[in-house]
C-alpha cells in the first residue's frame, strides 16, 4: 500500500466520523439502523466509529434500548470556536428567564444556507418538553415556522434568492416554496400577521409558533416557542402566549445594542443571508 493511499484511507475515517456524529446530533438518541438510513455507512463500521467515540467519552449506548446518544464531552470539539453571533450572548439569559417563569422552552435559530440553525434554546431548564435538545438541529425554511418567519421578514431581494435555492430543495417540507405564484402569497401572509406556526397535520404532538427577531428594522433570527399539543389549543396557546414571544424577541433585540450584527448597519446590505453569501461566494 502507497503512502498516498495510506492518507487516503484516513481522510475518508475521518469524513466517516464526522457524518456519524452530524447524524448523532439530530436526535436524543438514535438506533444503529437510524445511523446505518442516514449516513448510508456499513453497520460494522458504525459500529467501531461508536466504539471509538465512546473510549473518547463523547458518545455512549443507552442501556436496554439499543439507541445510542452524544454526550457532554461533544462540546469540546467546539472549546475553540469563539464565533458565535453576539445575539446568543444577548438572547440566552432573557431566554431562560422566560422559560423558567412560563414553562414552556424557546429556541433562537439563525439561517444557513438553505435552512435555519438552532443555536440556542431552553429545553434543559423545563420539563415541559419531549425531547432532550433542538440544538443544532436544522429546520426546514419553509415547513417549519421558525424558517417561515425569517423567510416572511426578509427583504424582497433576498426572499426571492432563497425562494431559488428551495426550489431546488430535497426536503419535504420545502415542496411549497416550488410554486412560484403561491409561496409569496403565502409568505405575505405571515410577514401581515407577524408570525408563524407549526403545521397540526405535520406536527401532532407538539405545536411551535415563531416570530423574527428584528434588529434596526431588518431579520437577524427567528424565536420560538413550543408546547405539548395536548396541553392547549392553537388558538389559546396564539392568545396567551404570543405578546409574551414577541417581547422576549424585543428584548433581545434591545439587548443586542447598535452594530450588534454584523452587516445590519450597511444600508445597502442583505444583513445575515448577504454576508454569508458573500462568505461562500
Amino acid at each position: 500500500m502507497t503512502g498516498q493511499s495510506r492518507s487516503d484511507d484516513v481522510v475518508r475515517s475521518v469524513g466517516r466520523a464526522i457524518s456519524l456524529l452530524q447524524v448523532l446530533n439530530r436526535r436524543p438518541e438514535s438506533t444503529l439502523h437510524d445511523l446505518h438510513c442516514e449516513t448510508g455507512l456499513p453497520k460494522p463500521s458504525i459500529l467501531r466509529i461508536l466504539r471509538t467515540l465512546e473510549a473518547k467519552g463523547l458518545a455512549s449506548k443507552c442501556s436496554g434500548y439499543g439507541r445510542y446518544r452524544l454526550l457532554g464531552g461533544i462540546k469540546s470539539l467546539s472549546s475553540g470556536f469563539h464565533h458565535d453571533p453576539m445575539i446568543i450572548e444577548a438572547g440566552e439569559k432573557i431566554m431562560v428567564d422566560f422559560t423558567r417563569s412560563e414553562g414552556w422552552p424557546l429556541m433562537l435559530a439563525f439561517f444557513e444556507i438553505d435552512a435555519m440553525v438552532v443555536r440556542a434554546c431552553t429545553i434543559r431548564h423545563t420539563t415541559l418538553c419531549l425531547e432532550q435538545s433542538s440544538l443544532n438541529r436544522r429546520l426546514s425554511l419553509f415547513g417549519d415556522p421558525l424558517g417561515r418567519v425569517y423567510l416572511a421578514h426578509s427583504s424582497a431581494r433576498e426572499q426571492k434568492l432563497l425562494l431559488e435555492i428551495l426550489a431546488h430543495s430535497a426536503d419535504p417540507e420545502d415542496w411549497p416554496a416550488r410554486n412560484a405564484d403561491r409561496a409569496p402569497r403565502l409568505l405575505a401572509a405571515v410577514r401581515e400577521q407577524g408570525y408563524a406556526v407549526s403545521d397540526p397535520m405535520i406536527h401532532r404532538r407538539s405545536s411551535t409558533m415563531a416570530v423574527p427577531v428584528l434588529h434596526q428594522d431588518r431579520v437577524v433570527a427567528a424565536l420560538g416557542l413550543t408546547w405539548i399539543t395536548a396541553a392547549m389549543s392553537q388558538r389559546k396557546a396564539i392568545d396567551h402566549w404570543l405578546p409574551r414571544v414577541r417581547d422576549t424577541a424585543e428584548a433581545i433585540s434591545r439587548a443586542i445594542g447598535p452594530g450588534g450584527w454584523p452587516g445590519v448597519e450597511d444600508e445597502g446590505g442583505e444583513g445575515p443571508v448577504r454576508d454569508y453569501m458573500k462568505g461562500v461566494a
